[in-house]
């Protein structure tokens, strides 16, 4: 690949996904794209560049841009969100809303899946304190092919062995061949749509909480400040917004702030953020 090609695909996937993909990670442009180009046919990556070049709003355009899209992702991942979760963000919207028992979950960039169902079977656990609540959980993505195995749900071997705890498997999940599919209960849970999240969202409603894992780490400081602030325009002002652990908004945005002694947590940074404190929230734990 020319360095004027991969210039262009730079470019490509700033614009299309907001990506920033340095000059040193060529290697890994030509790694993912290749399969992409003898798909097509192409004789290599010089020739899938001109077709892009051609028609840059083709459905081409969109393979190129999920292949280069990370959609590493697993069972409860890096634990401590999910901690939050059960003993910070779940107690504290179960007594905000009390009296409408309704609430709105967004995991944005779900990849396969793992982190919204981790999120329902968490939810399945509480048990009878969630009698007669409509909890929602909306699931977003900008790549169809991982939205389509979310939508199974089915994981193999392996996938279910990273941090899907051995009760879990056995109580959540029915084997299939070689495989693993997760309850249908489970999968009824959660909603799986195809977002890119540079794209305007706010028809998709307000959410209580928001998971937007390990995203912006791949954005612009620019795309960052803008995606922050559209998720603040889609939470009350006692929300939750869960970012990964390399990921903050110190620096980008006035419009949330963290929440102390929780990494990773952040809350509206508003006069009427009724967020509670920790100390004074109930606490439960999810059983297995």
């Amino acid at each position: 690949m020319t360095p004027q090609d991969f210039d262009y695909l730079r470019q490509l996937l700033r614009q299309r996904s907001g990506l920033v993909l340095s000059a040193e990670k060529q290697y890994l442009a030509e790694s993912r794209l290749l399969p992409v180009a003898r798909k097509h046919g192409f004789v290599g990556l010089a020739e899938l560049v001109a077709k892009l070049k051609a028609a840059a709003a083709s459905p081409l355009s969109v393979e190129v841009v999920e292949a280069m899209t990370t959609n590493e992702s697993f069972f409860f991942r890096d634990k401590v969100p999910f901690e939050h979760f059960r003993l910070t963000i779940l107690p504290a919207l179960m007594a905000a809303r009390a009296r409408e028992k309704r609430l709105r979950i967004w995991c944005a960039a779900c990849a396969t899946g793992q982190e919204p169902y981790s999120l329902a079977m968490s939810l399945k656990g509480v048990g009878p304190a969630l009698a007669g609540w409509r909890v929602e959980i909306v699931a977003t993505d900008i790549s169809t092919d991982v939205l389509a195995k979310a939508k199974a749900g089915i994981y193999n071997q392996f996938e279910v062995q990273r941090g899907l705890p051995i009760q879990q498997l056995v109580k959540f999940f029915s084997q299939v061949g070689e495989a693993w599919q997760i309850a249908p209960e489970i999968r009824a849970m959660v909603s799986f749509r195809a977002l890119n999240l540079l794209n305007d969202f706010s028809s998709l409603g307000t959410f209580d909480l928001v998971f937007c894992r390990n995203v912006l780490i791949y954005l612009d400081q620019e795309t960052k400040i803008g995606v922050l602030n559209r998720l603040a325009r889609q939470m009350p002002s006692d929300g939750f917004l869960v970012l990964g652990a390399a990921e903050t908004v110190i620096g980008l945005t006035d419009a949330f702030k963290p929440m102390a002694d929780r990494r990773g947590l952040y809350v509206p940074n508003t006069p009427a953020s009724k967020a509670a404190p920790v100390s004074n929230v109930l606490r439960f734990a999810v059983k297995a």
